[in-house]
């Protein structure tokens, strides 16, 4: 009985397991940047869900499941706000949202990188994107940006393909809000 007491207690600090959290919806964004005829534009989506385990210390147990809703996207130009939804870019009424999900966490010097899989317009590829993760009393802040390359999913193809009018990199950013489950 003493070996199975000792054998526990030496076992139970390795199973040490990252920390579910959940989103704080009002004190957290999810964003992009992208550029139209060579000016700078900012735009963000309202509604989308995310499911975060992560511990920095335990990068192997962490998970990013985000799925956010297309419809919701808001840059703050009407003609845009209307256009982004369509069948040129987004394309809602077939395919409403957007999934990215981590297939994994790597270290790159001292900067934190999820990799994974993102879905977008039926289309899956890579995505990687940067972490920045900060502990808190009550819970913690995420952090993360990457690029995502437009035309790798069919997102403004066609006549819009043109890189020259609209960028094919937009940057995604987020700043998550997060309390401990």
């Amino acid at each position: 009985m003493k070996r199975l007491v000792l054998l526990l207690a030496l076992a139970l600090p390795g199973l040490a397991a990252a920390t579910d959290y959940a989103v704080q919806p009002g004190a957290s964004t999810l964003g992009f940047t992208g550029t139209f005829q060579g000016e700078t534009f900012n735009g963000h989506f309202d509604a989308w869900t995310a499911a975060i385990r992560y511990d920095p210390a335990d990068l192997a147990h962490a998970a990013f499941d985000v799925t956010v809703t297309l419809a919701s996207v808001k840059t703050g130009d009407s003609d845009r706000d209307s256009a982004l939804p369509g069948s040129d870019f987004f394309d809602v009424a077939t395919f409403p949202t957007a999934r990215f999900v981590t297939t994994g966490f790597r270290r790159s010097g001292a900067k934190v990188i999820a990799d994974g899989k993102l879905t977008l317009r039926g289309v899956t590829k890579p995505v990687s994107l940067e972490v920045t993760f900060q502990p808190a009393a009550q819970g913690a802040t995420l952090d993360v940006d990457g690029v995502v390359h437009r035309l790798d999913f069919g997102v403004g193809g066609g006549e819009y393909a043109d890189t020259s009018v609209i960028g094919a990199d937009v940057k995604v950013t987020a700043h998550l809000q997060l309390t401990a489950k």
